[in-house]
């Protein structure tokens, strides 16, 4: 899983505890907003880059034209355990 950029080392232990639903396939809890006491327990697997975007303005008549590129920095999780509340 992907997540937005956090500043956790490799192989590093990580604990998330705003969790907005858990389901077990039988099971749903959905929180309003989140779930209170649960938790998702991950390791941090590295930083990494997400796809190229391109940027490109135009204005017509006036042969203005930029192109940009852009790449957001994600944090790789590996999720070991969900814990739901009560557990």
């Amino acid at each position: 899983m992907d997540v937005d950029n956090i500043d956790v080392p490799d192989g590093e232990k990580v604990e998330l505890d705003k969790v907005l639903a858990i389901s077990d396939g039988a099971n749903t809890l959905v929180g309003s907003p989140t779930v209170a006491g649960a938790k998702v327990m991950a390791t941090s697997m590295g930083p990494v880059k997400g796809k190229k975007l391109i940027v490109f303005r135009y204005k017509n008549k006036t042969r203005h034209r930029k192109k940009n590129g852009f790449r957001a920095s994600y944090t790789r999780l590996a999720v070991d355990q969900v814990v739901a509340p009560g557990e």
